[in-house]
This record gives C-alpha cells, structure tokens and sequence, in this order.
C-alpha cells in the first residue's frame, strides 16, 4: 500500500484550529503529506475572507515546498436550504473544494442538512455524515460527493455504519483527519489503523487511500477547467 497521504478535511485559526495556515500545511508536510486541503468552518458571514486569505498560503507553500494545497471552506451548521446557495457561492468566491458539516451524531445539525448536500453537485464531501441513509449515500453518488470516514473523536463513532451504507449504494469514501491541532495530522499508520477500524478491508482501504484522492482530484480538476 502506498504512502502518500492526502487530507481534503483540516482547520485553522481562521475558526477553531490553533495554526496559521501555513503553519498547518508545514506540520502536513512533514508527516508525510503530498496533499492537504484547508477547510475552515464557514458561512455566509466569512466565506469571502476566509477563501482569499487562505489562499494565499496555500500558493506560498505550493511554490516552495511543492506539495499540494487547496484552499477551501466547510459549510458549518448552516440552514439545510440554505446549502446549494452557500456552495455555489463558495464556488464563486474561488474555493477549491468545498466540504459540508454533515449530521454527525454529537452535535446540533440541523436535521435535512446531509440529503441537501448529497444532492448538491457543487459539494465535494459531506464530512462525518453520521447515520447517513441508503437514499442519501445512492444521492451522494450521483452527484458525485464523497462520504467521509473521519479520525475526529465523537464523529468517528458512526464511521462503520458509513462505511456500510456506502457499501450497500457504491458511494465513493475517503479519510480526512478533520484536524484541529497538529496532533490530529495523521501519519500512514494513523490513516490505515482508522480504515481499518471502520470496517473497511486491505482492498478497500487501498482504493480508499490511493484511488478515492485521485477521483477526487480529477472531479476537481475538470470542475475548474470548466469554470476558466
């Protein structure tokens, strides 16, 4: 199994993480990764800022440390309708990625906000969706968004039952650490244990690790050279 990791799931000071930007892309870098997506919680309120200003760390340590860094946001308990809106926005707004705080069973999401992005192309990931349905992982994977199998305590608690529904429909998953603090960065080993631990087998993980981040790339790529 390769060991290059790729994380489309992290924060900064720029909401509740403790690094800079450039700070966290660092301490990626030296455990490993060759790509990290910075995805702080935002809404209507801080899309713009945080975009522009994250970005521009983002082309900093592309250019000089060479490895791979998108700027993004993650739509954070954000009215459910209000959903589509806010990612064709971000998308407005230059954000490379865009990830939704799905209904994770520890905390208050508003109920609806997973099937409103599932069915929302302009999503990439729903992140920690909790007990996601058959009907909304078959959603996600028409419309292309990528479940999330999380390394963030409480939010892994449902990491097997997304593995299963997303089993049962042949939605795409992948692993992000969701990180806070430079301890959450995870390391190849870290990453396996977790696929692991959520279910998945040696084949799996291994699409999940190495074939899920190109998928993901690849959407993300033809996404902008249609939007050039």
């Amino acid at each position: 199994m390769g060991k290059a990791i790729a994380d489309f799931h992290t924060h900064t000071f720029f909401s509740d993480g403790i690094l800079s930007p450039v700070e966290l892309i660092r301490t990626g870098h030296l455990n490993g990764y060759n790509l990290i997506a910075v995805t702080d919680h935002a809404s209507a309120s801080t899309l713009e800022r945080v975009i522009k200003e994250v970005k521009e760390d983002c082309r900093l340590a592309e250019e000089y440390w060479g490895i791979k860094v998108l700027a993004g946001v993650e739509l954070t308990h954000v009215p459910a309708s209000a959903i589509g809106m806010l990612a064709r926005r971000a998308r407005a707004c230059g954000a490379e990625i865009v990830v939704v705080h799905g209904e994770t069973i520890v905390e208050p999401v508003e109920a609806g906000t997973n099937r409103a992005a599932v069915n929302c192309p302009e999503v990439d990931i729903l992140a920690h969706p909790g007990l996601i349905t058959p009907e909304e992982a078959a959603a996600a994977k028409k419309n292309g968004v990528f479940l999330e199998i999380t390394v963030r305590r409480g939010h892994s608690l449902t990491n097997g039952h997304v593995v299963n529904t997303a089993r049962q429909t042949g939605a795409e998953l992948v692993i992000n650490s969701d990180a806070h603090t430079p301890g959450d960065l995870y390391t190849p080993e870290l990453l396996e244990k977790v696929g692991f631990g959520a279910g998945l087998s040696r084949d799996e993980l291994t699409r999940v690790i190495e074939e899920a981040p190109r998928k993901l790339l690849q959407k993300l790529e033809v996404r902008r050279r249609n939007e050039a």
